[in-house]
């Protein structure tokens, strides 16, 4: 079987597993309350109602670290048709997540999850708490798209995608 050949059986194995998991309900995560990059606390139920493409992240991933020069494309790209870009950083220290953001260009809402970090993650449908891990989120509040891993570009069409969809 040739490459391109290979990747579609991939990608359709993929979407096909991904078909069978459960989708996360999303309420530890409306629940939480995070802070922002000035260390105000940042309820996530003041987010309910806006489609949202929510990604937990660190510093030191480096799966995450490739992924986000994409998602801030993508954040800029859609941030005019209402959909919402949440970086929430597994850390705790605001002044160097702040500084990473800065250099990568990360003009979309982070948060950091600080202690929540590890059970939010596992709370949100990531159980072994790998990362980088996506949800994408309708404006009713549905979780429609969940990935663990870096995401491919056509992965990332399709949770900004799901989280427009009416």
């Amino acid at each position: 079987m040739n490459r391109s050949g290979a990747g579609f059986v991939l990608l359709f194995f993929s979407a096909a597993v991904l078909a069978q998991e459960p989708l996360p309900d999303g309420k530890a995560l409306f629940a939480a309350s995070l802070s922002d990059l000035a260390d105000k606390p940042v309820s996530m139920a003041s987010l309910r109602g806006k489609p949202l493409v929510v990604n937990f992240w660190a510093r030191w991933c480096g799966p995450c670290r490739e992924e986000i020069p994409q998602l801030a494309l993508r954040a800029a790209r859609f941030r005019s048709r209402g959909l919402e870009v949440v970086g929430i950083a597994i850390e705790d220290q605001t002044g160097a997540v702040r500084d990473f953001a800065r250099s990568y260009g990360m003009d979309y809402r982070i948060l950091l999850a600080k202690e929540q970090g590890i059970p939010l993650l596992q709370a949100s449908g990531d159980p072994m708490a790998g990362l980088p891990f996506t949800l994408a989120i309708d404006r009713r509040g549905n979780v429609v798209f969940k990935k663990v891993g870096a995401m491919k570009s056509a992965e990332m069409d399709t949770a900004f995608a799901a989280a427009l969809k009416q």
